[in-house]
């Protein structure tokens, strides 16, 4: 079985307390045949870090963008986004989007960062991770206004309803689940992730964050994808090897393997 993290961040792990090393790392998620990871940057500076750490491992793909809420301090490094995205590791572009939640001062520059990820992405012909919180109204019209179905992308960590996310599959965008879906209060998710055609999912750990059922608590890791996976399996009524085959087949065809 082969099982691909679509949404990581392996830098953010502990390496001090719960994994020896990487390599420590890998081989637990390798266990749990998760195989291939998709290590998600925060920031110019951030991607920097990850290119460092993880430039040997040949399964450690990137992103290369600014979260949300890491814009105002970014101003001065943004213009790196574009030369840097080129590089070959990068598959996509983000995490990038719009987080009302914590920050609804800077609207603006959030906007503003969110429509030139999504025209360099559409330049590079590379698909876009969007975060969004608190604010999907905007985040919806903005993927539309940049034409975002022309790079594609994923809206990661899904929590919004069925109507959302049939918005996001008439732009060709997949929608990926996280350990989220796991919780006992998230009946409403489970119901929406009912009704989304297997061929637009993913499924991520967002590790260290959102760990799932039964390590809530404590530090998530790309190991417990398997979790993720098994409990999707129980909600979509698909046989986990079946599943793992198609979701790698999505991963494939959106990240342009």
């Amino acid at each position: 079985m082969f099982l691909i993290d679509s949404h990581c961040h392996l830098d953010q792990l502990n390496y001090n307390e719960l994994h020896k090393n990487i390599e420590d790392m890998l081989k637990k998620s390798h266990k749990n045949s998760v195989k291939k990871f998709l290590t998600v940057s925060t920031s110019i500076s951030n991607f920097y870090n990850i290119k460092q750490l993880f430039d040997k491992y040949n399964s450690v793909f990137y992103s290369c963008g600014v979260h949300p809420l890491y814009c105002q301090k970014e101003i001065k490094n943004f213009n790196q986004l574009q030369v840097l995205s080129t590089n070959k590791r990068v598959i996509a572009l983000g995490e990038t989007g719009l987080d009302y939640h914590y920050s609804i001062q800077t609207k603006e520059i959030q906007q503003y960062f969110f429509r030139k990820h999504i025209q360099i992405a559409i330049q590079l012909n590379k698909p876009i991770i969007v975060h969004t919180r608190n604010a999907i109204d905007d985040t919806i019209r903005i993927l539309k206004e940049e034409n975002a179905e022309k790079c594609g992308g994923i809206l990661h960590s899904f929590t919004e309803n069925d109507v959302i996310a049939f918005k996001l599959l008439d732009l060709g965008f997949y929608i990926s689940f996280s350990g989220i879906i796991t919780f006992k209060n998230s009946i409403q998710l489970r119901n929406t992730l009912k009704k989304i055609p297997l061929e637009n999912l993913l499924i991520e750990t967002d590790a260290p964050y959102l760990s799932p059922v039964p390590y809530r608590g404590k530090e998530n890791q790309p190991a417990y994808l398997l979790d993720i996976a098994k409990h999707i399996c129980l909600i979509k009524e698909i046989h986990l090897e079946k599943f793992a085959k198609i979701i790698k087949n999505n991963f494939y065809t959106l990240f342009k393997f």
